[in-house]
């Protein structure tokens, strides 16, 4: 993420492509949002879901898995996020740049709720990945162990699953449990 500072920053994209390796920040419609370190069962339920997708994953072939911080850069200057989990499917691998980040819309996006982030996650992240087409959107909330599930149909996401402890993925063909 960090770029070498040859003038002032002049775009909020420029701004964050400055920020130290590691920082827990987005550009989301040219507004930076910066985040504290996520809580301990926030990272298990993590842990539990990157193992279990990850798996399921290599074992068909079908595409790669990556957890935060890893920048996203859904266009060039207004949107840069960093989902707690996202999948790119085989077909979407010409977004993985091999020396740097995602460059593009990956098909499937795993935020975990935080203390004090859940209208950021249920609203802003959803209306900006709905909007560039993510094709599945799941938000896990860790205090009540719940996973809700929205699908991409005709541009607009509908809630397709809502269970506690499973997440049942339409787009991956697998259900994985936290």
């Amino acid at each position: 993420m960090q770029e070498t500072i040859v003038y002032p920053p002049r775009t909020i994209m420029e701004v964050f492509k400055m920020l130290p390796e590691g920082t827990l920040a987005e550009v989301i419609d040219k507004t930076l949002y910066m985040s504290p370190t996520p809580v301990t069962n926030h990272q298990r339920i993590i842990s539990k879901l990157i193992i279990q997708i990850g798996g399921f994953l290599e074992k068909l072939n079908s595409g790669e898995i990556f957890t935060a911080p890893f920048d996203v850069f859904l266009d060039a200057d207004s949107n840069a996020v960093q989902p707690d989990l996202l999948v790119v499917l085989n077909a979407n691998k010409h977004i993985i740049d091999e020396t740097s980040t995602i460059h593009g819309v990956p098909d499937l996006i795993i935020e975990v709720l935080s203390p004090g982030n859940k209208k950021h996650d249920l609203i802003t992240k959803k209306v900006l990945y709905e909007k560039f087409g993510v094709k599945e959107y799941w938000v896990v909330d860790p205090a009540e162990k719940q996973a809700i599930g929205f699908e991409l149909r005709n541009n607009k996401y509908e809630e397709f699953f809502n269970c506690k402890g499973e997440l049942k993925s339409n787009l991956l063909g697998g259900s994985f449990y936290f």
